[in-house]
């Protein structure tokens, strides 16, 4: 896949503030014409970013921010069939995504947060804690996830690009961390959220029918002598009063479209494995043919939400994406 470069729009009141230690605030812009494809070649006076409806003076530094990327994958226990696609993807995100001088983690969630792999370069190490995973608990701590993964990529060394990918169904069951409280804090840390989805009904029958070796994790199967025992077809949590409280539970917010709308990124429903990897694919390109526009902001008292949008100047036909705004840190 080809990589293209990005370049970094620093957005700024006065130049000298470019060399203050005042917290920048890191806004991906992604253009697409009417068709769909992205646009690529545009320069700093072709764009204008509005912070709270102010046009920003921009200066330009052509750099780019290697990438700090968590994958955090639901392991509830209709979670099976997902987690059965996701063994041979590791390289995907780790040098597609990631790509150059980026970092991956793992982290995995349901009753409980896991971190299954620290941040590394090392596509093998990536790959080995995804076929590594297994179903484990009924829950959903969706938002408990996101907050790990904001905590660790605050930790990431500065100038890096933080982005989340989450591979999870679109509502959280039981987390501790409240919605308002994510949002917040993912905006202020210059989190980008992409989220796979995907359906507790239909995933388990997108997979071949089992035998015990395939109930292990992939990287625990012997394969020269597997276990061939079959075993019973594994419906989920399919069945009539699963399907009451899931339709309960739709009055619930949707947290994939919450939080992608909001931070700029976005949501990918998935069903085979195959389009699994199609649209990891797809946002690895849509990641690496960004404008990375970043701003010092100014001071608010006491802070409020800052509402960020961006135009191509004079091309009104184009599609514009980018986050919705952010906190500004008191």
């Amino acid at each position: 896949m080809r990589i293209l470069g990005v370049f970094i729009l620093l957005v700024s009141h006065a130049a000298a503030q470019f060399k203050s230690n005042v917290p920048l605030v890191v806004a991906p812009v992604t253009v697409r014409d009417s068709h769909g494809e992205f646009v690529d070649g545009l320069s700093p006076d072709d764009l204008t970013l509005y912070d709270n409806n102010v046009p920003q003076r921009i200066q330009t530094d052509w750099m780019m921010f290697p990438i700090s990327l968590v994958v955090a994958v639901q392991t509830s226990a209709n979670a099976g069939a997902v987690i059965d696609k996701l063994g041979g993807t590791g390289i995907l995100f780790s040098q597609a995504l990631a790509a150059d001088a980026g970092q991956t983690a793992v982290i995995t969630f349901s009753d409980a947060v896991k971190v299954h792999q620290d941040f590394t370069s090392a596509p093998d190490q990536v790959t080995r804690s995804l076929r590594m995973l297994r179903k484990e608990g009924d829950s959903a701590h969706t938002l408990d996830a996101l907050d790990e993964a904001v905590t660790m990529l605050e930790k990431q060394p500065s100038g890096r690009r933080r982005i989340v990918l989450m591979i999870a169904e679109k509502r959280d069951r039981g987390s501790e961390t409240r919605i308002a409280e994510a949002m917040a804090r993912v905006q202020r840390s210059n989190v980008v959220v992409y989220w796979l989805t995907w359906s507790p009904f239909l995933q388990p029958f997108t997979v071949k029918p089992k035998t015990a070796e395939d109930l292990k994790p992939e990287a625990e199967r012997d394969k020269r002598r597997p276990d061939e025992t079959g075993v019973p077809f594994d419906n989920g949590p399919g069945n009539p009063m699963y399907a009451i409280g899931e339709l309960a539970r739709l009055r619930q917010p949707d947290l994939s479209r919450v939080f992608t709308e909001t931070t700029g990124g976005r949501a990918l429903s998935v069903l085979k494995k195959s389009g699994l990897e199609d649209a990891i694919e797809l946002v690895s390109r849509e990641v690496h043919r960004q404008y990375i526009l970043s701003f010092v902001p100014s001071r608010t008292e006491p802070p409020t939400f800052h509402s960020i949008r961006v135009v191509v100047k004079n091309r009104p036909d184009l599609r514009i994406t980018t986050r919705a705004g952010y906190w500004p840190i008191p």
